[in-house]
């Protein structure tokens, strides 16, 4: 999968789509997800235009690297889920189920959110 552009995520970062806001610092932005799958759900994405983990982890500098994962421990104070515990879910490429070409992670919580993965 590459990067493209035009995906919502780059649209959001670049002003062109509104999105309800939690946090931002100069490498992260986080913001409420507008299909919920939890009563907490927060997209967390890096400003850089990174398709997946493994890009992001292969070209990103150390100061992004750090951001993203302190965003994560910041986002989930804010948003009341350290409690109580929550899910953070990065979906990575056809079979991981991506469907925005811009590595996003998920914050889930505000209920118990059951088995990771069901066996089929």
């Amino acid at each position: 999968m590459s990067y493209d552009r035009n995906n919502i995520f780059a649209r959001v970062l670049r002003g062109e789509i509104p999105c309800k806001k939690v946090y931002e610092d100069d490498h992260v932005l986080a913001f409420h997800d507008i299909r919920p799958q939890a009563p907490v759900h927060v997209l967390v994405i890096p400003k850089g235009a990174y398709v997946s983990f493994d890009d992001f982890h292969a070209t990103a500098s150390d100061a992004e690297i750090a951001a993203l994962g302190r965003a994560i421990g910041k986002v989930a104070r804010q948003v009341g889920v350290c409690d109580g515990g929550y899910r953070v879910i990065a979906n990575c490429g056809a079979n991981g189920h991506q469907e925005v070409p811009h590595l996003h992670l998920h914050i889930l919580g505000g209920r118990p959110m059951g088995r990771m993965v069901q066996k089929e």
